[in-house]
């Protein structure tokens, strides 16, 4: 597994996190070390019997923002589910945990990310976010197999050119996609780079993952909005 990052951030070995000086706090901002998110999750997913199979992090050169990634352990073929994160001591954006998966054959990263949790770092931003990362990995063995049918789904449904044109206009009108990468998407479904089967949404889905590689990890908002065009779509 790779983290794409687009940014200008770095990957770094867990390590190094810890080296990382966390800024003071002040009356209205009180940031949280990097390494103590992530472990905090490593705790809460080994208690919820979620085995961590490979992380990786990366780090703005300045150290401020935090992206990681988790795959876990999965009976399924084809992807594994993967753990989000991100962290902030700069106010870019508040502490945030999101699930989703990452194809095998391409390395192509979605978050379907419906229960993101997310707290701005306040005073007790740290004291809340072990009830709200609780809450977010307890159902998590239901999130995957819902994930799972989710994907069986878009292999079942083929589309037709210009239902896959229509709903890559639809990316676009969502904010999946700006206008440089609708031709991106276009050339994976008509001539994609890794086998993703005949011409379905599942095809699509791909498609579309592989044309915004680099974005996801910072923004799994995006592939949860292409989940809904692609489940419409299938409807």
């Amino acid at each position: 597994m790779a983290l794409c990052l687009h940014t200008g951030a770095v990957e770094v070995p867990y390590g190094q996190l810890r080296e990382l000086e966390t800024p003071a706090a002040t009356a209205t901002h009180v940031p949280v070390a990097h390494y103590r998110v992530v472990e905090m999750l490593r705790h809460t997913l080994g208690f919820y019997g979620h085995e961590i199979v490979e992380e990786h992090h990366g780090i703005t050169k300045d150290g401020a923002r935090y992206f990681g990634l988790m795959s876990l352990k999965s009976i399924y073929d084809g992807y594994e589910d993967t753990v989000g994160i991100r962290n902030s001591h700069d106010k870019a954006f508040p502490i945030g945990i999101g699930y989703g998966a990452r194809v095998f054959v391409c390395d192509n990263l979605s978050f379907i990310a419906d229960r993101v949790v997310k707290r701005k770092h306040t005073i007790n931003a740290w004291r809340d976010m072990h009830g709200l990362v609780g809450e977010l990995v307890e159902p998590l063995m239901l999130q995957r197999q819902a994930q799972f049918n989710t994907f069986e789904r878009y292999k079942q449904v083929a589309l037709t050119d210009q239902t896959a044109d229509h709903a890559i206009l639809e990316m676009y009108r969502k904010d999946v996609l700006n206008v440089q990468r609708i031709p991106d998407v276009i050339e994976q479904w008509e001539n994609p780079s890794c086998d993703w089967g005949e011409r379905t949404a599942w095809r699509l889905f791909n498609a579309a993952t592989f044309a915004l590689n680099g974005r996801v990890a910072e923004n799994p908002a995006i592939t949860a909005r292409l989940h809904n065009v692609i489940d419409a779509v299938c409807a």
